[in-house]
Parts: structure tokens; sequence; C-alpha cells
């Protein structure tokens, strides 16, 4: 029967593992959660068969360090990629835009990417307007088995990732790696976020 000392012992391993991993994510721009936490094991010494915090874990250490080491560079950083992606999803909107991931919910840190998820009939029109329009992008690997395909765009300080759906898939409810439905919001969304800094996701 295990006893309360080892519950208690695992408990804190994980959350000092959670803690590292997320000084790896917001100081060195590691966005592989699952990488962060296996490099906080072994800086920790710990053998690889360690049971790994979840990624929720992660988060909440995240937002602690982030409010105590990064508040003022965090929250302008957040701002500036939000407008960023604003302005991106204008010039998509033909393509019904969604910004999500970590600059919509505020947890962006210094080297965190704009994710805007669009939805069409045609990835291939995404492909064709961006040429007429002269933007620089380059193909990635799509993270989610869904996604046609990424169009990435290196703009001045920022990364762009245009995730291209079929048009269906726009009724559906993403969901993350835990189980949890993956926020976005539409550009009017946004906005208001970027007119009311501090406030909740609408």
């Amino acid at each position: 029967m295990p006893r309360a000392n080892d519950h208690r012992n695992t408990t804190q391993l994980r959350k000092l593992i959670a803690s590292a991993a997320a000084r790896l994510i917001a100081e060195n721009g590691i966005s592989d959660y699952a990488l962060a936490k296996r490099k906080a094991a072994s800086g920790l010494g710990l053998p690889e068969n360690t049971h790994l915090p979840e990624n929720a874990e992660i988060d909440t250490e995240l937002q602690i360090y982030q409010r105590l080491f990064q508040d003022e560079e965090h929250n302008a950083r957040v701002d500036y990629l939000r407008q960023k992606a604003s302005e991106i999803m204008v010039i998509m909107h033909r393509f019904n835009p969604y910004l999500t991931g970590p600059v919509l919910d505020g947890s962006a840190g210094r080297y965190a990417e704009i994710d805007i998820q669009l939805f069409t009939d045609n990835a291939k029109d995404v492909e064709i307007f961006m040429l007429n329009q002269h933007f620089d992008y380059e193909h990635s690997v799509p993270r989610s088995p869904r996604a046609e395909a990424v169009l990435t765009i290196h703009d001045e300080d920022a990364v762009v990732n245009l995730i291209v759906y079929p048009a269906r898939e726009e009724r559906i409810m993403f969901k993350t790696r835990d189980g949890k439905i993956r926020q976005h919001a539409r550009l009017d969304a946004v906005n208001r976020l970027l007119n009311s800094p501090g406030t909740d996701i609408p």
C-alpha cells in the first residue's frame, strides 16, 4: 500500500519538473511540451522512467513564471502578437480566420508563434491568394492530421502559422492533447481583447 509520504514526494517532484519545464518554455522558446518535460527531467538528473506532469500543470507553472519574472515584457509581447494576428486576419478574412493557441489565451512567451486557423473548400485557394498578395511563406508540417496545410510566414519578429482546414471543419470543436477544448476566436473577439487588455477570452 502506497504511503502518504510517497504520494507527497511524487507530487513535489511533478511540481519541480513542471516548474523547470515552464522556465524552458518561457526563456528558451520551446513550444513542444513533451520535449520541455523531458529536458526538465534530464536537467534535474532524473531517470527516463520518471512520471512526468500533465500539460495543464506546465501551464499553471508557466503563468506563475511569466507573472513573476516577465510580467511587463510578457504583456507587451502578447499585445504585439495579438495586434499582428488581427492584421493578418483582416487580410485573410475570406478564409474565415480564427486565432488560437498561446497568443489567444495569453500564455505566449518570448518566442511564441501566432496560430491562425483558416477554413476553405480548397487549400490551394489560400496559396494562390497569398502569392497574389506577394506573401513570402513556406510549407510547415501540420501538427493535426485534420489540417490540409500549414503555411508559415516569417514577418519581422513574429512567426505566423496559417493552418488550413476543410470548410466543413469550422463547426467542429478542436481539442488539445489533454482532451480540453482548444479555444479559438474570430477577429471581433481578438479586437476586443486588444481594446481591453487583461480581460478573459470572449
